[in-house]
């Protein structure tokens, strides 16, 4: 525990320092290290267009039904399935953007509304990141409005703390006060919703879930406790590599100083709360392939993450689907457990 202690101090004390050493050693520990950037979209289908709001398109409603605290600056349909929003947020003080894919038949006026699987993002990446795995393939056939929605490159899927003072990023009241308000009243969106997300998003999946008002959830190589010797470094040097030169305290402040706030966004705390959702947790072990020097120890982190968190489901007699596996910190794999979670996310939502 003394020699644990030391190593955290030194790591925490380099993220202080700043220079070239946080940024090596967030790159081999960060639970965000491994993740590539989306690749560009494909140009916009002939029929897709812009409009300012939904009104100017010639969609139902008036600004004035809008949730408090969001206002829709632009649709984008991109093709015949995608739309992209841009967000004017109050609780992120900021333009925000999500992705949603549509299902066949979606129209503001079908007089009907369908469920919800909301698909989040890593660190590092944004709203356009899971467009890289199967999921327009995969859901080509269900009735779901997928949801993928921009995380911030550090977000965390939470309310910052900020010192106490709280205020602006506010990730989880932006996604759960306003846009599932905003996609319900105004995009169809129905009641019924399931979640899943990798790495960060897998984190906030879990913490969404434990929110309410989620049928499922699914972890993809999430950090699910986030206190465990090692992880807790990771999303500190994490928080500052991803928005560079972020003091990582003004997230939920000192592991040590503040460890009631942090057990307030840990999925491993807060595991109770899940009983009755559906849920789905995968992690790859990270493991050396022949002829590499190193392992990964990104995922070798999840995985102890994952291992915790599963003990800790069990110990309250929680069920869950488990799938440990030899594997890394990408999409190959993240794209791989979409396919063996979604049949059951769907189900949740009675999609499938």
């Amino acid at each position: 525990m003394a020699q644990s202690s030391r190593l955290r101090g030194c790591l925490v004390a380099a993220v202080i320092a700043g220079g070239l050493f946080v940024l090596v050693v967030a790159a081999s520990i960060a639970l965000i290290s491994n993740q590539r950037r989306p690749v560009a979209d494909p140009p916009a289908a002939p029929s897709a267009g812009r409009s300012a709001t939904p009104e100017a398109s010639g969609g139902p409603g008036k600004q004035d039904r809008l949730p408090d605290g969001i206002e829709v600056i632009e649709e984008e349909r991109l093709d015949e399935r995608r739309m992209d929003l841009t967000l004017r947020s109050a609780a992120l003080g900021d333009v925000t953007r999500v992705r949603l894919l549509l299902p066949r038949g979606w129209s503001r006026e079908a007089g009907r509304t369908w469920p919800t699987l909301w698909l989040l993002h890593g660190g590092l990446d944004d709203y356009r990141s899971w467009s890289r795995s199967d999921v327009a393939e995969l859901t080509e056939d269900d009735p779901v409005i997928v949801v993928m929605p921009d995380g911030g490159r550090c977000g965390s899927y939470s309310d910052w703390h900020n010192g106490g003072d709280g205020g602006p990023p506010r990730w989880a009241t932006h996604h759960l006060r306003e846009l599932l308000p905003l996609l319900e009243s105004r995009y169809a969106a129905g009641g019924e919703r399931a979640v899943a997300g990798y790495s960060m998003g897998g984190q906030g999946a879990m913490l969404y879930a434990a929110a309410g008002g989620f049928k499922a959830a699914a972890s993809f190589s999430g950090a699910l406790h986030t206190l465990l010797p090692g992880v807790d470094v990771a999303v500190m040097l994490g928080t500052t590599a991803g928005c560079f030169g972020t003091d990582w305290k003004r997230l939920w402040g000192d592991p040590r100083e503040d460890r009631e706030v942090w057990e307030r966004h840990n999925p491993y705390h807060l595991a109770g709360r899940l009983r009755g959702v559906r849920l789905y947790v995968a992690a790859g072990d990270g493991g050396k392939r022949d002829g590499e020097l190193f392992g990964d120890i990104t995922e070798e982190l999840a995985r102890k993450a994952a291992a915790a968190f599963t003990g800790r489901l069990r110990s309250l007699d929680i069920p869950y689907e488990p799938h440990f596996y030899p594997g890394r910190h990408n999409m190959t794999y993240w794209n791989r457990e979409l396919r063996r979670a979604l049949p059951m996310l769907l189900e949740s939502v009675g999609a499938r």
